[in-house]
């Protein structure tokens, strides 16, 4: 009978070989899928000096690449370079850019939920209150209009105020002004009896500098930022009229090509930053540029007497049960109620900031 030969010792060791050295290519194919790196744009429409780009956009992709230990990579388009303002969004949800800093109110009708919380009426003490009243209230809500979408952050500039060429010390003086506004601060305005502008804050300089409109409802950092000071002379403080969100969002196929420990890194991460930097934004943005425009270059800081705010607010109220209205059936709760809730926890945490 034939006999099957014994394995030689070169031969068991050749075999011992070869399954380590495939043992090790394997640990190797699986470690660079570990590695891989992820590319992606953000589109924003603030200048590349606007604080929005130098400490949140460039703050937030510096946080990613640390947390991610350089998988995730992200590349700033700011400007309107990629998209233009009130394309953000929407170009988020078709892809043409991967991430989006995008403001909501610039698609007017586009997030008739989220118009709740750009209410005039409801009291905002600072862009911290704000933002986090914002998040919260936008993550529990979670409406149809923002699923399409991954949501990574939503921060809103607080209280905002009137600045103008010809001084508005009384609602007669605003009567038939043409004002720069967008999203409700329109409606607000026209209650008012002004004069509403819709365009962006890229547009409002030349605007203003050529007289096509007279004033801008916006919160004070455009004043310098922007460098609406040089092109207008009075600030009216008004910050019953105006709060405008913003939000950092990611296309959900980029986002959910990325495995999910990434995910959680980012995720982790943007929490931390948002808290640490996000809310507070505009609040960093606002005092030096008061400052600015009052010492620099010469802009009177008028304040209406509480009968005359009186006037302006009642003149406004009706917007919050139009609102109601409006959204009937596309929630449950009564969201004004909400927010105010919201807004009265969140005023009292940061009153002292």
């Amino acid at each position: 009978m034939f006999k099957k030969p014994a394995w030689s010792l070169t031969r068991i060791l050749s075999m011992v070989l070869l399954c380590t050295l495939m043992l090790v290519s394997f640990a190797q194919t699986a470690a660079g899928d570990t590695a891989k790196t992820y590319q992606f744009n953000l589109a924003h429409f603030f200048p590349a000096t606007h604080n929005a780009e130098t400490i949140l956009v460039q703050g937030w992709i510096e946080a990613i690449d640390e947390a991610t230990d350089g998988q995730v990579k992200i590349t700033s388009y700011p400007g309107g370079t990629l998209l233009a303002a009130a394309d953000i969004y929407n170009g988020v949800v078709q892809g043409i850019a991967d991430i989006g800093l995008a403001c909501f109110s610039y698609t007017r009708g586009r997030f008739p939920v989220l118009e709740a919380f750009e209410l005039p009426g409801i009291t905002y003490m600072n862009s911290k209150s704000a933002s986090m009243v914002a998040w919260e209230g936008v993550t529990t809500l979670n409406p149809p209009e923002v699923q399409d979408t991954h949501l990574m952050m939503v921060i809103a500039t607080g209280p905002g105020d009137l600045f103008t060429k010809i001084p508005v010390r009384t609602l007669a003086d605003l009567q038939g002004m043409e004002i720069r506004a967008t999203g409700l601060s329109a409606k607000t305005l026209s209650l008012l009896g002004g004069t509403p502008v819709g365009m962006t804050q890229n547009e409002a300089y030349e605007a203003l500098q050529r007289g096509v409109v007279q004033g801008n409802l916006s919160p004070v950092e455009v004043l310098k930022d922007w460098n609406q000071a040089e092109v207008t002379d009075y600030i009216t403080l008004t910050p019953f009229l105006y709060n405008t969100l913003f939000c950092v969002t990611f296309n959900q196929e980029k986002w959910d090509s990325m495995p999910q420990d990434l995910q959680d890194k980012v995720t982790a991460a943007t929490a931390k930053f948002h808290e640490e930097v996000g809310i507070g934004l505009w609040d960093a943005s606002n005092e030096p540029a008061m400052e600015y425009a009052v010492n620099e270059m010469g802009m009177e800081v008028i304040t209406l007497s509480d009968e005359e705010k009186a006037i302006w607010i009642e003149k406004v109220l009706p917007l919050q049960e139009e609102y109601t209205n409006s959204v009937a059936g596309l929630t449950d709760i009564d969201v004004i109620s909400y927010i105010n809730e919201l807004a009265a926890k969140y005023n009292l945490m940061y009153a002292g900031d």
